[in-house]
């Protein structure tokens, strides 16, 4: 924060000093952040508990909504549906984004549903792009 000083009239910089002297003397007054961090630390220690189960994970900010919230939802794993026919160890799950490999395949114009690993589950259903939405036409009303 810049502050021309130039700008303020002799009233409004005896207000700036008094505060800042109060600001001063507030932070002096206060213990160094490690001694503080420390102390917590071994509050929690001796209460059973870690600072990461008190506060969340160290550096992450505030914390997620589905952290406040209890659990996250966590997925299951799941067997691969999908292979690559020219390198068989390249498999998809067909959970999320589409693989480069596969995605070459389609913009070719092959089907997913070739890729199919025999005994696996039914092919992933496409999914509407997030921008596209039903076309609505309202018929206009006879007069």
């Amino acid at each position: 924060m810049s502050i021309d000083l130039s700008t303020l009239s002799p009233r409004e910089l005896g207000s700036l000093i008094a505060t800042a002297k109060k600001r001063q003397a507030l932070l002096s007054k206060r213990a160094p952040i490690a001694k503080v961090r420390s102390k917590l630390v071994k509050l929690a220690k001796a209460e059973g508990y870690t600072i990461e189960e008190l506060f969340g994970a160290p550096g992450g900010g505030r914390a997620s909504a589905a952290a406040g919230s209890g659990r996250a939802r966590k997925l299951g794993k799941v067997p691969p549906k999908y292979r690559n026919p020219e390198n068989p160890k390249e498999t998809w799950t067909g959970r999320g984004k589409q693989p480069r490999w596969l995605a070459a395949y389609v913009a070719q114009g092959r089907d997913v549903a070739e890729f199919l690993i025999p005994g696996a589950a039914a092919p992933t259903p496409a999914k509407a792009s997030k921008g596209a939405r039903k076309r609505v036409v309202k018929k206009a009303r006879g007069k």
